[in-house]
C-alpha cells in the first residue's frame, strides 16, 4: 500500500535538506515541532492513522474526547455528506478513561511527538474525573471540549453560557496539572464574550471552532437524514466562518488560539495563522485523505522557505500588523 509513511519515510530517499524556517510554535510553555495538530474526534488516538503516516511529522496529536465512563454515542446513522463538508452526531463516542490510558495513551508514549487529551463530560464532575485521571499520566496538554452540538446534555450548555463557561474553566484550572484548553463553539452570538470568559477563568489557551450545527432531510424518504436529525458541520464549508471567528478570538484575549474549521491544505492553515492562530489542527480532511496533516505541514514548510519566512510563528497574527 503507498501511504504517506513511505512518501516522506523512504529509508532509501536522500534526506531532506536543513530547512530555513524555524518551524515550532510555542503555547503556553509547551513547543511543538510545527504548529499541525489534529482535530479532535478525527484522528482517534493516532492508532487508525499509524500505518498511513508518521505521526512524528506532526507537531501534536490530539485524541479524540475521553470521558471518565464509557459513552455509546447516538444512535445510528450518525455521519452523512453535504456539499463541501459532512455532518456528524456521533455523540462523543469512547470507551471511556481507563481503556484510553491502557490503550491509547500506552501507544502515544511510543510516538515523538506532543500530545493533547480532549476531554469531554456531562457535568463539571464529570470532566474533573477525568483531568484528575490525567494529573500523572504523560499529557502534554488538555483541551476541554465544552462545545459538541451532538451532546444532549452537558457539553454544549457550558459552551454557549459565559457564566458557566468560566466557571469550568476556573474549576479545571485549580485541578488540572497541564495546561488547558478550552475548546469553543462557533454556535453562539459573539465569539469574543466566550473567548473572554475562557481567558478570565484561567486558560492557557482555546481552539476553535468546533463544528456548526446543520440539518440534511432525504426528500424521497421524507425523513432526516441523522437519527439524531441535526449534527455537526465540518469541513471545507465552514472554513470562512472559522477564520473569521479566529481573527476576532485572537483580538479579543492575549492567550494563545489554536484554529481549525476546513483546513485541507497548507494555504488554508497559513491563512489561519495570518488570522491570529498560534497553531492549526486538521480535522474532516482527514477521512478524505489520511495523509493530510503530513501534507499541510510539509506544504507549510515549502510555503514559508519560498516567501522568505524565517519562523512560522512570526505569521501568527500578521493581518493586524500591516
Amino acid at each position: 500500500m503507498s501511504t504517506c509513511k513511505t512518501a516522506f519515510s523512504d529509508s532509501n530517499a536522500p534526506a531532506p535538506a536543513p530547512s530555513a524556517t524555524d518551524m515550532s510554535v510555542t503555547i503556553a510553555g509547551v513547543t511543538f515541532k510545527n504548529p499541525v495538530l489534529t482535530a479532535s474526534g478525527t484522528f482517534g488516538s493516532g492508532l487508525e492513522y499509524a500505518e498511513f503516516l508518521d505521526l512524528s511529522l506532526l507537531g501534536g496529536v490530539v485524541t479524540k474526547g475521553v470521558s471518565n465512563v464509557p459513552w455509546p454515542g447516538n444512535p445510528t446513522p450518525r455521519v452523512a455528506e453535504v456539499s463541501s463538508g459532512m455532518l456528524n452526531a456521533i455523540g462523543l463516542q469512547n470507551p471511556g478513561m481507563e481503556v484510553f490510558i491502557e490503550r491509547d495513551l500506552a501507544f502515544l508514549k511510543t510516538v515523538d511527538t506532543k500530545v493533547i487529551v480532549n476531554v469531554c463530560g456531562k457535568s463539571v464532575e464529570d470532566y474533573l474525573d477525568v483531568v484528575r485521571r490525567l494529573q500523572n499520566e504523560a499529557v502534554d496538554m488538555l483541551e476541554i471540549n465544552v462545545s459538541c452540538p451532538n451532546v444532549k446534555e452537558g457539553a454544549i450548555a457550558f459552551g454557549q453560557n459565559p457564566d458557566s463557561l468560566y466557571d469550568i474553566t476556573e474549576k479545571i484550572k485549580k485541578e488540572a496539572a497541564q495546561p488547558v484548553i478550552m475548546k469553543l463553539t462557533p454556535n453562539v452570538t459573539d465569539i469574543t464574550q466566550m473567548a473572554k470568559a475562557a481567558e478570565a477563568g484561567g486558560a492557557d489557551a482555546i481552539s476553535l471552532i468546533n463544528t456548526i450545527t446543520g440539518a440534511k432531510i432525504d426528500i424521497e424518504r421524507r425523513q432526516f437524514v441523522l437519527a439524531n436529525k441535526t449534527g455537526g458541520l465540518s469541513g471545507p464549508a465552514i472554513k470562512p466562518v472559522a477564520v473569521r471567528m479566529v481573527w476576532q478570538a485572537a483580538q479579543a484575549v492575549s492567550i494563545p488560539v489554536i484554529g481549525m474549521g476546513g483546513i485541507a491544505t497548507a494555504e488554508d492553515a497559513i491563512e489561519f495563522m495570518m488570522a491570529g492562530a498560534s497553531a492549526v489542527a486538521v480535522g474532516a480532511m482527514n477521512f478524505h485523505d489520511p495523509c493530510t496533516t503530513v501534507k499541510v505541514a510539509r506544504g507549510m514548510e515549502e510555503w514559508c522557505a519560498r516567501h522568505g519566512v524565517s519562523s512560522v510563528a512570526s505569521l501568527t497574527g500578521i493581518v493586524n500588523r500591516q
